[in-house]
């Protein structure tokens, strides 16, 4: 944008013409005084052709003619840094079509030209971002066809081996024949599970329509505890409850929050210690709603917790089949919360591994919105 009129590009070319005009008038009028004397008086001696022309056209005419002449060669003179600035533009757009993103181009000046040039440096670095975004969404398609099938090919290739041994009746009797069949049909279980979470990745991870609605979390993470019950048995650990007294409302997609408070969850009972308890912790901060779940075992490393978000990441190094899931649980979490405008983050110390989420608050009591 150009603050000042007055150095406009339209103003610098009237200024330029303007004094190309003058100039070349003051130079035709001194020679043109000069000649009026010397074809008058004989003082100077002119060579035959320019009397010749003189007499010919007229002093006036050969003078005006001159006048024009030099007006063009001093408008040239003074305008070459100017044409010289706009041939730069020219070579830089140039490069940048032919995929040169590096070559800022200089910004002289606040007329048009500077805006120009600052204007498509702009375009450049966006134009440079978007592109190595693309890659590295080519790249993270590449990665993720290249994760679906290792993580897909290891339980198909156990149903095939075991399916085969069946169809060539390769088993001792029924007992081993009923054992292979279980085998066969935890590993679909486990391939159904791990393409039902690639589904929903990959959905959320797109963008998915919110169907929003007044929820209030501490009633959410009650219920949620309770249907947990059997699996905290079953794992030998004790699930406390740190709820207020109030509710705490948000407005969110009560489906879509319940699969992320889930995942979490689960994920603390598979990595949580035999014996040690699960906490579940909801308050309002600053605006906003927390809930923390947390449990108690080995700590993880620093180096991990920026990665435990990532897809496909698993916290045992051996991928193990037995403990980790498929690797897209907090992932999914994590798309999920966002596309809520919250944030997930983990913490690990002293053995304690907690997850927290923030949510924005808002909504109304449903008590009290069927009251109105």
């Amino acid at each position: 944008m150009i603050r000042k009129p007055w150095k406009s590009l339209r103003f610098k070319m009237l200024y330029l013409f303007g004094l190309s005009a003058g100039a070349s008038v003051l130079t035709v009028g001194v020679l043109y005084l000069i000649a009026v004397v010397a074809y008058s008086t004989d003082y100077f001696h002119l060579p035959y052709p320019v009397r010749d022309l003189l007499d010919k056209f007229g002093l006036l005419t050969i003078f005006i003619s001159a006048c024009i002449f030099l007006f063009f060669i001093f408008f040239f003179v003074l305008s070459r840094s100017t044409i010289r600035y706009l041939l730069r533009i020219s070579q830089g757009i140039e490069q940048i079509a032919g995929g040169d993103f590096d070559s800022p181009l200089p910004v002289r000046g606040d007329d048009e030209l500077g805006a120009l040039a600052e204007n498509i440096n702009k375009m450049t670095v966006q134009l440079k971002l978007s592109i190595e975004e693309e890659r590295r969404a080519e790249r993270t398609k590449a990665e993720l066809v290249t994760n679906v099938s290792h993580d897909l090919r290891t339980p198909l290739t156990s149903i095939v081996g075991y399916l085969g041994l069946i169809e060539e009746d390769r088993y001792r009797d029924e007992v081993e024949l009923r054992h292979y069949v279980q085998i066969a049909h935890e590993k679909s279980i486990r391939l159904k599970t791990m393409i039902d979470d690639l589904f929903e990745y990959t959905r959320t991870s797109g963008g998915m329509v919110l169907r929003l609605s007044s929820i209030n979390l501490v009633e959410m993470l009650g219920q949620l505890a309770g249907q947990f019950r059997l699996q905290f048995e079953q794992a030998g650990m004790e699930c406390r409850m740190d709820l207020p007294d109030q509710p705490i409302l948000i407005n969110a997609d009560g489906d879509k929050l319940v699969r992320v408070f889930e995942n979490l969850i689960v994920n603390a009972i598979q990595y949580g210690k035999e014996g040690r308890p699960i906490e579940i912790a909801v308050w309002s901060d600053n605006g906003r709603a927390a809930v923390e779940i947390a449990n108690y075992g080995e700590p993880l490393p620093a180096s991990v917790i920026p990665l435990l978000f990532e897809r496909f990441y698993r916290g045992e190094k051996s991928r193990s089949q037995n403990t980790g899931g498929s690797g897209l649980g907090l992932a999914i979490a994590k798309n999920i919360v966002e596309l809520h405008h919250g944030s997930i983050a983990a913490a690990s110390a002293e053995g304690k591994t907690s997850f927290q989420v923030r949510l924005p608050l808002g909504g109304k009591d449903p008590l009290d919105i069927k009251q109105n």
